[in-house]
Order: C-alpha cells, then structure tokens, then sequence
C-alpha cells in the first residue's frame, strides 16, 4: 500500500503545533512523511494561550511544562492525538482526553539512560563532596583533604523505584562494586544481585545513596517526609531527579543541617520557572554538598533525538494507520493495514450493545466488513473496521449516528 493511499485527509489540511522546543528530529519526521503545516514554538503556552492555538490542530506535542486542562481539550475540537515528548504524562488532563477520544502518548524509555547515567556521577560527586571542594577553588581557597571523602565500591545503593530507570542504576551501580537494595510496591524481578528491601524504612536505614524513581501519584507526595529521613542512615546520600512533589525540601533542608543527611541532589521541585532566565528559590540552596539542577536528567542530546523519533512514529502510525499501541487514553490496537478495504476509526462511550449497533447498522445497508477488531477500557471502545472501498463513505457517515459515538475517522 503506498503511502499515497495511507491518509484519506489531504496531508496539507494535517496541521502539527510542537511547544517546548521539542527535538527538530519530530519536526523533520513529518516533512519527510509529506506534512506541510508542522509548526515549532520554543516555549510552553498558558492556558488560554494553548485555547487559541489548537483551535485546528489535529497533533500536538508538548514536554513536561505544558498542562492539558479539560478546557484546552473541550477547544480542541480537530485534536486526535497528544505526544508528550517525555516519561511523564501527569501534565494531561487523561481523564477528560480519554472520555474526548483524544489518544495520549509518551517515550517512556527514551531517556532512561540519561538520567540512570546522571544518577551515578551524581553519587561519585557527592560522596566525594565534590561540590565543597569546587566551590573552595573558585573562592580561591585550596581545600586537599580526603576527610568525608568516599569510594562507591562497597557502598549500598538503595533505589525507591525499581522500574526503567532504577533498574539501570541497579545494572551501572553494581558493576561499581556497589551492594543494591531496592524497594517497590510492585514485586519486580531483580537484576544481578540486587535485593528486595522490606519496606522504605529498611531500604533508607541501610543505605549510603538513596535515588528515588517513583512517579507523582497521591501516594508519592511527600514519600520523603521529616519521618521518613529521621530513619535514613546518618551521613546518606539522597537523589531525587525523579518528581518534585516526592520530596519536603524544608525538611531535607533541616536533615541536611544537622548533619543527620551528608548531602543530596535535586533536579525537580514542587515549583518550577516556566521558562529559562526566571528567578528560582529553594530551601536547599546554599547549603554543604548539595547539587540543585533544572530539570535536566533526561536532557542530553541521544535522549531528545530518541524521544523525538519515538512519539512521533507513535503520532504518525496514529494518524495513518489507527495504531494505538503505548495510548494511555484510547485502548492499544496495531492492525497492519488492509489491501483491498477502506479503514475506519470509532470510538465509543462504553457501554453495552454499541459493537452490534455498529454491525447492524452497516449490515442493514449491505456493506460488507473485510475485518474488524474491538478493544475498549473502563471508559471507551476503540473500533477498528476495514470495508469494501466502494462503500466506505456511506459507512462512515453510518458510523457517525451510532448511539454513544465519540469520534469516526476514515484513514484511507
């Protein structure tokens, strides 16, 4: 099937908006594909800017700082499919997408070894109290002295999070010669000779570097609380470049100056600058052997490139094809395309009855099915239908009076 065939929209009425300088690698993808109208904005959108520009987009892209409220979605009123350039997708109003038909994807791995690399040399530093020393050399101070001072070798990493992430730390930790102890609500299969830890509290009272790899959940906020540190080791590490409301960064704060914590890393906040060169204010700053970056674990040339090509294949089989594989909205179909048959996308309220609507309404005007195939949630049904092309218009049309319709496309 050439690629002529694959879109029955005209590609130059297909309007593409990306915020957040998104990787030029997605932009190019689409103008390789033959979509014209792909547009780049270096900066995320307020809500009533983001109204206004995607009043006719029919694919956007955003990273972390653009939040998709249900009032930008109920705008929308073109919008099939969202790419969030990045692990999260917390910054998505999922509920209002899903109920809306407006499929949701992400790059859940792309960046992965990013920030499990970033995480290593952040424990090097810091139990070396690496940032003491530099900050003494640029004051012109010569401050040689292996006091504090640590190998890694024979140290215990505990990782709160055993997921993508965490599981490379585990792989690059232990190759150091580091002990793993990991702790997660879900059992998960350790790699090497990584430990499941009993709970937090075990993990955090026997390790010297704690990096934490949960996502931002009701359950995760404030994980790491004043109680919660009071049973770290004392003289133990903490990273966070996981999320920012994990973390109480007044009572790490109080942690770090009693000496109770030796030192920490921090790449996300409770609060975050919309934009580079605004002011930044933490509790954390200013103290002994504390690294603060913004928001930047995943932020390395490969993963940007990687995350860019990785949600944009999902946008574009989408798009062209109605694979829905990796959605966190509209359930997961990938169906190769048909030869010889027209495809239709229906998405439906789920409720009983709508499969057998859909069947009689198109049989009871004689047009044929060459292939289906169903797949719903707790909220939706995804319909994938293939048809004789000599009817495939009227089918659509058919499609759109089905009781309990959300959208219809036709694909090719």
């Amino acid at each position: 099937m050439s690629k002529e065939q694959l879109t029955s929209y005209p590609k130059d009425k297909i309007n593409i908006l990306f915020l957040e300088n998104i990787s030029d690698k997605a932009v190019q993808y689409f103008k390789d594909q033959g979509y014209v109208n792909v547009s780049k904005l270096n900066g995320a959108l307020s809500e009533d800017e983001l109204i206004k520009a995607v009043k006719d987009v029919h694919l956007l892209g955003i990273r972390s700082k653009t939040q998709i409220t249900k009032k930008v979605l109920e705008s929308a009123k073109k919008l099939q499919a969202i790419g969030c350039f990045c692990i999260g997708v917390n910054q998505v109003d999922l509920k209002a997408a899903t109920t809306l038909g407006i499929t949701v994807f992400n790059a859940p791995y792309s960046n992965t070894r990013s920030v499990a690399e970033l995480v290593i040399g952040l424990s090097i530093m810091l139990i070396r109290r690496i940032p003491d020393k530099n900050k003494a050399a640029h004051e012109g101070i010569w401050n040689k002295v292996a006091t504090g001072s640590y190998e890694m070798r024979g140290k215990t990493m505990g990782l709160v999070g055993y997921g993508n992430i965490g599981s490379q730390v585990s792989v690059i930790a232990e190759s150091l010669g580091m002990k793993v102890l990991f702790y997660d609500t879900e059992t998960k299969l350790p790699l090497g000779n990584a430990v499941a830890a009993k709970s937090l509290k075990d993990l955090v009272s026997k390790s010297d570097i704690i990096s934490l790899h949960v996502p931002e959940t009701s359950q995760t906020k404030n994980l790491i609380n004043k109680s919660v540190l009071k049973n770290f080791k004392k003289g133990s590490i903490l990273i966070n470049y996981a999320r920012g409301e994990v973390v109480d960064l007044d009572a790490l704060a109080d942690s770090l100056k009693d000496g109770q914590l030796g030192g920490a890393a921090i790449d996300v906040f409770p609060w975050e600058p919309e934009k580079n060169g605004d002011k930044f204010s933490s509790p954390l700053q200013g103290l002994s052997n504390v690294i603060l970056t913004p928001h930047i674990g995943g932020s390395t040339e490969e993963a940007q490139a990687n995350i860019g090509e990785d949600v944009s294949i999902k946008l574009y089989q989408f798009l062209e094809k109605g694979i829905t594989n990796g959605s966190h909205t509209v359930p997961a179909i990938g169906l190769p395309p048909v030869d010889g048959a027209h495809r239709i996308l229906h998405i439906h309220n789920n409720v009983p009855g709508v499969l057998s609507a859909i069947n009689t309404e198109l049989a009871s005007h004689h047009i044929n099915i060459l292939g289906q195939y169903l797949k719903t949630n707790e909220e939706i049904g995804y319909v994938v239908l293939d048809v004789d092309k000599k009817l495939s218009a009227q089918a659509a049309e058919l499609l759109r009076n089905v009781k309990e319709t959300i959208k219809v496309r036709m694909l090719y």
